[in-house]
């Protein structure tokens, strides 16, 4: 005990883990809330995130409060949940999904997770195995290639075309892929280019990926969130076609991101994924992982048969007006250029012009530097794949999205390159 040789100990830290970390939305937005100014007296106006839950605006509706109320006050839901869910949540998703396809969902097809974020953790898990690639749409939501990542599955990037709408080059696609092509990810709507797939485009990129042999993730966190003149048409209509894994929650159409309360659908009518061992596999990962809350589970059938189309009008509208909001303003800033208005979703996606400012080197350096002297947060591009773009979220009160796009000016103007 009193010898001064240092004790050699069996263990550290994984490495690994702090990569990852660092390459998330959450990582970036606490390093540029980590920048914010002490002495800058103004609020932080937080443009950056997708959870507009505290603002008044965006306040969930009584029907969904109430039926948590009354699901925990019952005292049946303070025990374990079957592993996959319990049966009338999965009875109710699988209606609730049905109201769009030509097929019926049943409750077999529903599997219920802690939030889109353990669905997204399950597909990768569960399609990863040696040599294993998948196709991720750039730019796009940086979890899907954090879990990619670290089930050591390939990743190779097909672009969102601006130019197009936002529009998936499928003609990359299929130069991707190859033999070992698991999947192909799409966000509808999307996160983050507030893009709307048209029924055309989905039905390109279900013909293609059956085509190619893979599976479509459609990432549908934003399902019905749509406010432009594209109807949202969710990827599970064409499960006749290829085989579709469908991520969702309640997080986002009901403004509830807290409860942690998602799903994995498989839309697959003739059986693909049960053949190939996928559904085996889902389960298999959901005996070894945490389920979501009991009684939160319990209020989701009260939730989706007593929210009325009012409140869900009502959030649309909210959307759609600091949608305007926001495509206009930034139009009134020289270095920031927006390819194509929102349609959908809480996001838009912004072209930087760092030529146009003098001492500005990129995409981070223009956020940490907006953090500090503005206190306004903006997800750099680097962050969701693209370089020299930002995510702006239009998710909050119209009155503060406007206070903080006109700080937004000033600091360009201040940063202007002098002629």
């Amino acid at each position: 005990m009193g010898t001064t040789e240092a004790k050699r100990w069996g263990f550290q830290g994984k490495q690994e883990l702090n990569v990852a970390s660092a390459t998330t939305v959450r990582g970036y937005l606490n390093l540029l809330m980590a920048n914010v100014s002490h002495h800058n007296s103004s609020p932080v106006i937080p443009l950056g995130h997708g959870d507009p839950s505290h603002f008044p605006s965006f306040r969930t509706t009584p029907a969904a409060e109430d039926a948590i109320v009354d699901a925990l006050r019952s005292a049946k839901h303070n025990c374990y949940a079957p592993t996959v869910g319990i049966l009338p949540a999965r009875r109710a998703i699988a209606d609730y999904l049905n109201r769009d396809l030509p097929y019926k969902l049943s409750p077999d097809d529903v599997y219920l997770t802690v939030g889109c974020t353990q669905a997204i953790e399950i597909v990768t898990a569960v399609l990863a195995r040696p040599g294993a690639n998948i196709l991720l749409p750039r730019p796009s939501y940086p979890y899907y290639e954090t879990c990619a990542a670290y089930n050591r599955i390939e990743i190779r990037h097909f672009d969102l075309l601006p130019e197009k709408g936002w529009e998936v080059d499928l003609d990359a696609v299929e130069t991707l892929a190859d033999e070992n092509t698991v999947a192909m990810v799409i966000v509808n709507p999307g996160n983050p280019c507030g893009n709307v797939f048209s029924y055309e485009q989905l039905n390109k990129i279900a013909e293609t990926a059956r085509k190619l042999g893979i599976l479509v993730v459609a990432d549908e966190a934003y399902d019905n969130l749509a406010f432009g003149s594209t109807r949202y048409v969710p990827m599970r209509v064409f499960g006749s076609t290829v085989p579709v894994l469908t991520l969702g929650s309640v997080s986002k159409r009901w403004i509830v991101p807290g409860w942690r309360l998602g799903w994995l659908v498989t839309s697959d009518p003739d059986g693909i994924l049960q053949k190939s061992g996928v559904i085996d596999s889902i389960v298999g990962f959901l005996n070894i992982s945490s389920d979501p809350a009991t009684f939160i589970q319990a209020a989701i059938p009260q939730i989706l048969e007593n929210t009325e189309e009012e409140f869900f009008s009502k959030i649309i509208c909210t959307l759609r007006e600091c949608a305007d909001i926001c495509y206009d303003k930034v139009q009134e800033i020289p270095c920031l250029t927006c390819p194509k208005k929102p349609e959908g979703s809480m996001f838009v996606m912004v072209k930087l012009n760092v030529a146009m400012l003098e001492d500005i080197s990129d995409d981070m350096d223009f956020c940490l530097k907006l953090a500090k002297e503005e206190s306004v947060i903006i997800l750099p591009g680097r962050a969701v794949g693209m370089k020299n773009w930002l995510r702006v979220t239009f998710a909050i009160e119209s009155r503060l999205l406007q206070e903080g796009l006109a700080r937004v000016k000033s600091f360009c103007q201040r940063h202007a390159e002098k002629l």
